[in-house]
């Protein structure tokens, strides 16, 4: 993968590759950014730069072959490790070398793709993966072998969040003291929720959303659309090229959010002191309770972005806010009102709660129709 295919992020580049060439590689890193910002392509460009012995900044100038084993994400001394869940292919202790095949196609496709899109891929958008201590002893098993080519060894584990606990102790002493020419990187969208024991090891490099002018111009030179319809999507991509891929192909899973999220405030809105209305809001936490858990998470995020950006244009800030529905006869500036100072604080929460609760397996079910009642009494609550 050649750095000049990666959109934006110079300064992580430039930093990256002067690193390299004046020999000083940390043993283990922490690329931190948010989805859709290219942690995973500039994670493995980065590593063909290292084991190609590749220089001046760019992939294409050291071992010949070697960048072409890239070119297929197949080079030997480049281990992977990611979320896995067990599936139709792999009934029992997934581990990602069964999934490899997959996760080359998501490299190829999608590299600025997300866990969602990885567990479509699979399947199994119905579960929910995790870094496993299997794969820790895939990972010790995989680093303690002599590198293929004689150089360096690089691990790349790709949404080391989802590590758990027994995984994470299993690796510690080999993070913190890893093998001769041994180099971690772990790539995460947050950071808070690594293990501290684990990011206290690492060298962390964050990377900031997209700039609008970056995305824009990528969507005029990959996809051949007009310049007003690549600044439209470049806006209402709020930094994500993934979500700005999905709107070009209209593929993106925000339109059936919007549609669930527009019926529950509206339900939510009617349903004090209206019976009826109550049953609606109970319909409909059974529906999205149907729904995988991942999908559900996914969509409770949806509803915080929707909400902040009712706030936004509430305060009259019409330069942040990037959502435009495309459901008739809603209109954002008329929801505006209802969301401010008094009630998005305690919006906010329950919302975080219940993705909290979800991802814990708890009760969908019940969560959502308590999240709705809750609703309820917060989108008549009085501003300050």
């Amino acid at each position: 993968m050649l750095f000049s295919e990666i959109l934006g992020q110079e300064h992580i580049k430039s930093h990256l590759t002067q690193s390299a060439d004046n020999g000083r590689i940390p043993h283990a890193q922490l690329f931190v950014g948010p989805e859709g910002s290219g942690t995973l392509p500039m994670a493995i460009a980065y590593a063909q730069y290292i084991l190609c012995k590749n220089n001046n900044g760019e992939n294409n100038n050291g071992i010949e072959a070697c960048n072409l084993k890239f070119k297929n994400v197949s080079h030997p001394d480049l281990h992977f490790a990611f979320p896995v869940t067990t599936s139709d292919k792999v009934k029992s202790k997934p581990v990602s070398n069964f999934y490899l095949e997959e996760w080359r196609q998501l490299i190829k496709e999608q590299p600025y793709g997300n866990l969602f899109d990885w567990y479509k891929l699979l399947g199994v958008d119905n579960k929910q993966g995790q870094i496993g201590v299997e794969e820790a002893h895939e990972i010790v098993k995989s680093l303690t072998l002599k590198s293929f080519e004689g150089g360096y060894k690089v691990m790349l584990i790709w949404m080391v969040e989802k590590m758990n606990t027994a995984c994470a102790n299993k690796l510690l002493k080999l993070i913190e003291e890893p093998p001769n020419k041994t180099i971690f990187i772990l790539i995460a969208e947050d950071e808070e929720q690594i293990i501290n024991t684990i990011r206290s090891r690492c060298q962390t490099l964050h990377f900031p959303p997209l700039a609008e002018q970056v995305i824009k111009d990528a969507l005029v030179k990959n996809y051949e659309l007009d310049q007003a319809t690549a600044t439209k999507i470049a806006h209402q991509s709020n930094g994500n090229y993934n979500k700005a891929c999905d709107l070009v192909y209209h593929d993106s899973e925000d339109t059936q959010f919007e549609e669930w999220f527009i019926y529950w405030v509206r339900s939510a809105f009617k349903a004090k002191g209206n019976k009826s209305a109550i049953h609606d809001l109970i319909s409909w936490s059974e529906n999205i309770a149907k729904t995988g858990r991942e999908t559900q998470k996914q969509f409770l995020n949806f509803c915080v972005d929707f909400f902040r950006q009712a706030l936004l244009l509430n305060y009259n800030a019409t330069d942040l806010v990037f959502f435009e529905p495309k459901t008739e006869k809603f209109k954002l500036e008329n929801f505006a009102p209802f969301i401010h100072g008094g009630n998005i604080l305690e919006i906010s929460d329950e919302l975080q709660n219940a993705i909290y609760h979800i991802e814990r397996n708890g009760n969908s079910k019940i969560i959502l129709t308590d999240l709705s009642i809750k609703l309820t009494r917060l989108l008549h609550k009085k501003g300050d």
